[in-house]
């Protein structure tokens, strides 16, 4: 609404909890909020029903099954101060306000605070424990990293599901080097005690990052 987008991307839903989520439907919500909206295309996940309203709505699959789709797109050469996307914040002091951020300026500090605050080598594995709804996991799951070639581990659901120790396993598996997480995930876990940890092998990590508040 704010951007007076013209198209919009989502799914039919995710998993949280094993349990399937109905985003198609939110977004079918906010989509009579925004009249500018001409296309919403759905990429089918969970295979959940939900509403498609015809010349507006169309499934992905279906896009790209079409003699004319091609999985080639071309690069778009930006400006430096073109508006690259808009985030908002959380709302904890007032109504949530739209941040604007733009293509140089974001794509240099996410890029030179990756690199030099968590000192990231080649052969890294690195994993942000954050949502990318927040600037946190936009920033450091997505551009950072991936800007400077890294390797980065993304994982979708809760950290406590279907064990508390879904962390642990996943460092253990994956060779995690570099975890950036917040106090209140840590304090989350801490509840269940550290037998969960303890069982799993984790002298991958050899950094730990925190984000968000003071520890």
């Amino acid at each position: 609404e704010d951007a007076n987008s013209r198209i919009l991307v989502t799914a039919d839903g995710g998993f949280r909890r094993g349990k399937p989520t109905g985003l198609k439907n939110l977004a079918n919500e906010a989509m009579k909020r925004s009249p500018t909206i001409e296309v919403c295309i759905t990429v089918k996940r969970t295979g959940e029903e939900c509403y498609m309203e015809n010349d507006r709505d169309f499934w992905y699959h279906d896009l790209m099954s079409m003699p004319l789709a091609c999985t080639d797109c071309a690069t778009e050469e930006m400006d430096a101060e073109d508006p690259l996307y808009i985030l908002y914040t959380s709302g904890t002091t007032g109504k949530p306000k739209g941040l604007v951020h733009t293509h140089g300026g974001y794509a240099v500090f996410t890029a030179t605070t990756f690199k030099y605050v968590f000192d990231i080598k080649p052969e890294d594995r690195f994993w942000c424990a954050a949502d990318p709804g927040w600037v946190t996991g936009h920033s450091y799951m997505i551009y950072g990293p991936l800007i400077n070639g890294a390797t980065v581990m993304m994982y979708e659901g809760a950290p406590n599901h279907p064990y508390p120790n879904r962390w642990w396993q996943m460092i253990e598996k994956y060779g995690i080097n570099i975890l950036y997480t917040s106090p209140t995930a840590i304090r989350g876990l801490m509840r269940f005690g550290s037998s969960w940890a303890d069982r799993h092998n984790l002298s991958s990590l050899r950094l730990l990052g925190s984000v968000g508040e003071p520890i």
